[in-house]
């Protein structure tokens, strides 16, 4: 199938030259004005514009700016067409955006080999953009994939390592799930907006199944005692929060964006930090805590309390569970996180009961 090439010019005589020269290899379209042209092309798009510089009423360079400025037209490619063969107008020609320039009278090898290459250039062109397009879709499902296995392997080393103290994998998917309950409600109600992005939540969300990874140093004997903990051995089961920043950079320091990252780090370090400054393992207080960390606590705390551990039964009703976390409020809690968190019972108790 032939190129088709629009040619603008006022003049009848250079119409028929280039309808002679160029018809036998391109079909050819006319047009004797710029708003000739212009009208022709709200309904074809051709391969390449032959424009006339000088023109009455809209000449070459402002049509060119029409061109340029319309999202239908501004790729096609231009060729101007003048009788100036001032280095001036040539500059201004490429300044406008042309790929090329014909002097008239046409010397008819020179303008079929002018329109040749510039149509094979500009095919080229496509063909670059085409393959870029391609390999640019080809490695965002790559990253998404890759996305997709990492938070798998993620999650499976966290339940593998929350499965230690007879919890079974479900702490990671529960409290993930209250992270994002949290997280959004309190966007919806206009706290934190600062910080409450899209984005910012969705990366609280993937961070929040490695909160507890430090867990993976702490001895079985600890970990799976039925009872209460000595000092000694609740000093030791502290070390995890530390344990887990120190795992953290060592399993995606390198591999994740720094500010996921420093989330991840807030989480598993400063969740069982408590508002009045009593938590560990910095005595942390109120807004001093990361807000993903108190986030994260009341989270944890409501699953803790709520899931049968080897060193306790379940805590039912679950209003008797909020009961006991607002105790905690403006103590162990952020006050505005907790009234939020209680404020959502109906939404948990259908949760639970799936």
């Amino acid at each position: 199938m032939k190129n088709v090439i629009l040619v603008v010019d006022d003049d009848k005589t250079n119409l028929s030259l280039a309808q002679r020269i160029l018809g036998s290899q391109y079909r050819i379209a006319a047009s004797n004005s710029g708003t000739a042209a212009l009208k022709y092309l709200e309904t074809h798009r051709p391969d390449l514009i032959l424009l006339d510089i000088n023109m009455p009423e809209m000449n070459g360079f402002e049509m060119m700016e029409k061109l340029r400025s319309d999202v239908h037209t501004e790729s096609i490619p231009v060729i101007f067409l003048t009788a100036d063969s001032l280095a001036e107008t040539e500059i201004k020609c490429f300044q406008m955006g042309a790929m090329d320039f014909v002097t008239k009278p046409f010397v008819p090898d020179i303008l079929l080999s002018r329109v040749s290459k510039t149509i094979e250039l500009d095919q080229y062109r496509h063909k670059l953009e085409t393959m870029v397009d391609i390999q640019a879709r080809k490695i965002t499902e790559d990253a998404l994939r890759l996305g997709r296995i990492q938070d798998s392997v993620i999650i499976g080393m966290a339940n593998l390592i929350e499965s230690r103290d007879g919890s079974t994998g479900k702490h990671v998917k529960n409290t993930q799930t209250y992270v994002r309950m949290i997280a959004t409600e309190l966007l919806s109600r206009g706290y934190f907006t600062q910080e409450l992005t899209p984005t910012y939540i969705e990366n609280l969300c993937k961070a929040a199944p490695l909160h507890d990874v430090g867990k993976i140093k702490i001895p079985d004997a600890i970990l799976q005692k039925p009872g209460k903990l000595t000092a000694e051995e609740f000093e030791t089961m502290k070390l995890h929060t530390t344990h887990s920043r120190k795992i953290i950079q060592t399993i995606i320091g390198d591999i994740e964006d720094a500010h996921y990252v420093r989330l991840v780090e807030d989480i598993a370090l400063y969740h069982h930090e408590r508002w009045d400054g009593t938590g560990y393992p910095a005595g942390l207080t109120e807004t001093n805590i990361p807000l993903s960390a108190r986030i994260m606590a009341v989270a944890d705390v409501f699953d803790a309390l709520y899931e049968e551990r080897c060193y306790k039964p379940p805590v039912r009703p679950i209003e008797r569970i909020m009961q006991i976390m607002s105790e905690g409020r403006g103590t162990q809690f952020d006050p505005v996180i907790l009234d939020v968190f209680v404020d959502m019972l109906p939404q948990l108790k259908q949760i639970l009961e799936k």
